[in-house]
């Protein structure tokens, strides 16, 4: 049991502690950490190597008053335990827990959610900017950034706005030399200059150890540092990208020694304009299986642990997932065909690319955390006459949207768009549900939109996506895969798939929640319910035959995990329009027009009624046999 940890219920309570306490206080957090982490599907590693940075900047700054972004919120769990949240910690990425990113409901030191990487430097300055406005000048603006996260475009955009309006920002540069995977790129390259020089580090602990015992503060210690660092940049040019741009650079420093950091945090506390502290840390700091595999430890399996921290067993599940099944498919892809390529975007790991990585090294493109990025190198590969496989989360491609349209779909260029994550993300929450990616895909003319039934569709899909003449999307979740009963007919453009017939409705199911409709359909059977169920395949264009037994049914229940505005439903329900059809009532099952919270997929499909029970529901009562309490509002409007 910890002795100090219970004690913090606000940042304000580690204002008494002893270095030697707040040492002690970062090991009790780190074991918090490590229970959570064994317990369930957490980020681990990357909050592992912030917490001394963590405890270092509640110390010398009061977040009460002070702004606080940590970019990337993955890495907020340390935050959370110093700022009244240790007694619910254990209820992290639950349902009805909290958040495993920042969430303003929870707690004020919480000031964005942030899950999407880059922003927070533009978010820090713009309260910079703001509180100048309304007279708070005395408000500091603090952004935590990873090396990961660094060459993100709008980070460029940001320091080149910071260093013209001067305004007091601080940004925390927190170098572990990791994103999710080991980062890539030429800035990396640039950072590893100053990490890896020995000469350079060797002369900053010197200067470290001179201020040892010196004031902390006033101009003569702030001169001294800044000519220290002005002749080691003139060296090695570390921190010079930076100044260039009229950011203020300092560092490295030692990301680990609370005492260090607190004295450049204070040290650079106050100081006029923007300024850039260089921290050095370790991702998975403090627990050795984490050290030694940063990347497996991003966010591990649930594990068993002996006294000394060794690693006893994983919990993996043997389920094969549809990133199984997509990343294998691009394999067979690149080894059929020469002109086919990969790429993501710091994602090899999260989309199971290693196995591509190793046996395709010089077509599998890493760009890093730059979405934007990717889709243009992808747009420019296919007019070189490739044919790339752009393979990033829908939550994630949402960042590249103008590229979609301006570089791919204008140009009408054959790039594949393989969405992981697709749908609800489970205890990620709303940053990571895939939940827009048909609203947004298929606003783009030439842009073909495609959703797999089963495991058996994505292989097919893929195949045939690489084939098209223009740009293709396919999207797929974070789920076990299934494979529907029964023969299979080809992928065809714009050709459904009809899997069950009934007369009495049909149900026309949009992706994976197939398996789901064709559940519903059986349980209504027994009932005396027969319906139809059609695997759509097609989002866009959308198949006329789908017309033709919306007309001839009595009602219909369109099934889809996707925000129903602008979605599969609403496609459907334009086309009914547009051919100005005599139908029954359509009845639109999605995900409703809210932010979805946290939890297991399973549980927010039934919450929200995609799962069996809600589907079937949903049917009877069209039927006139009663309705699951989700589907009532949905019915209703539909009828009106």
């Amino acid at each position: 049991m910890p002795d100090i940890l219970p004690s913090i219920l606000s940042p304000r309570d580690l204002a008494g502690l002893s270095i030697e306490q707040l040492e002690q206080l970062a090991g009790e957090m780190r074991r918090s950490l490590t229970e959570v982490a064994a317990t369930r599907t957490a980020h681990f590693a990357s909050n592992l190597g912030v917490v001394e940075l963590c405890l270092a900047l509640h110390r010398v700054f009061d977040f009460s008053r002070d702004r606080l972004i940590w970019d990337t919120g993955h890495q907020i769990y340390p935050h959370k335990l110093i700022t009244g949240r240790f007694a619910s910690f254990g209820t992290i990425r639950t349902r009805g827990g909290l958040m495993g990113y920042p969430n303003p409901e929870e707690s004020p030191y919480d000031l964005f959610m942030t899950g999407h990487a880059g922003c927070s430097l533009s978010t820090a300055l713009g309260l910079a900017s703001g509180d100048s406005l309304c007279g708070e000048d005395d408000r500091r603006s603090v952004a935590v950034i990873g090396d990961g996260a660094l060459p993100s475009g709008i980070v460029f955009e940001a320091l080149n706005n910071a260093g013209f309006l001067k305004k007091r920002l601080l940004v925390i540069l927190n170098d572990n030399k990791m994103s999710i995977c080991p980062r890539v790129g030429a800035l990396a390259e640039y950072l590893d200059i100053a990490r890896e020089n020995p000469w350079y580090r060797g002369l900053k602990n010197q200067a470290g150890g001179m201020i040892k015992g010196m004031p902390v503060v006033g101009e003569s210690m702030e001169r001294m540092l800044h000519s220290v660092k002005d002749s080691l940049k003139a060296s090695l040019h570390g921190g010079m990208l930076f100044e260039s741009m009229g950011v203020r650079y300092f560092g490295p420093v030692e990301g680990h020694s609370l005492a260090n950091l607190i004295r450049y945090l204070e040290l650079v506390k106050d100081a006029d304009g923007p300024v850039l502290l260089h921290v050095l840390t370790e991702k998975g700091h403090g627990f050795k299986p984490a050290e030694a595999d940063p990347v497996f430890f991003h966010t591990p399996a649930p594990f068993e642990r002996d006294d000394d921290d060794c690693i006893v067993s994983i919990k993996k599940s043997s389920a094969r997932a549809y990133t199984d099944v997509a990343s294998a498919a691009i394999g067979a892809c690149l080894r059929r065909d020469p002109r086919v390529t990969v790429i993501t975007a710091a994602m090899c790991q999260g989309n199971k690319l290693e196995p591509v990585r190793e046996e395709f090294p010089d077509r599998l493109f890493d760009v890093g955390i730059c979405e934007s990025h990717a889709v243009a190198f992808a747009a420019g590969q296919a007019k070189a006459g490739c044919r790339p496989i752009v393979d990033i989360y829908s939550t994630f491609l949402q960042r590249s949207f103008d590229q979609i349209f301006q570089e791919v779909a204008l140009q009408n260029l054959p790039v594949t768009f393989m969405l992981d994550r697709a749908g609800l993300t489970g205890p990620d929450g709303p940053t990571h549900h895939g939940s827009y990616d048909l609203g947004y895909m298929r606003l783009f003319p030439n842009m073909t939109v495609l959703a797999p039934g089963d495991e058996h569709d994505l292989v097919a899909m893929l195949d045939w996506a690489l084939e098209q003449p223009g740009p293709v999307a396919i999207r797929y979740p974070k789920a076990g895969v299934e494979s529907a009963p029964g023969p299979r007919t080809p992928i065809e453009r714009a050709r459904c798939e009809t899997l069950r017939r009934g007369p009495d409705g049909l149900l026309v199911a949009c992706g994976t929640l197939l398996g789901a409709a064709l559940a519903a359909a059986n349980r209504l059977a027994l009932e005396g319910i027969e319906v139809s169920v059609v695997n759509a395949r097609f989002v866009k264009p959308l198949d006329p035959a789908i017309l033709e037994m919306i007309e001839a049914s009595p009602w219909t229940i369109t099934i889809e995990e996707n925000a129903l505005p602008t979605g599969f439903g609403s496609a459907v329900l334009e086309a009914v329009n547009d051919a100005r059809l005599a139908s029954g009532p359509i009845v639109r099952l999605g995900l409703p027009d809210r932010f979805v919270e946290h939890g297991e997929r399973g549980e927010l499909l039934a919450e929200i009624g995609l799962d069996v029970d809600g589907i079937s529901a949903a049917a009877r009562k069209l039927s006139g046999r009663g309705a699951h309490p989700m589907a009532e509002a949905a019915i209703d409007t539909a009828r009106r």
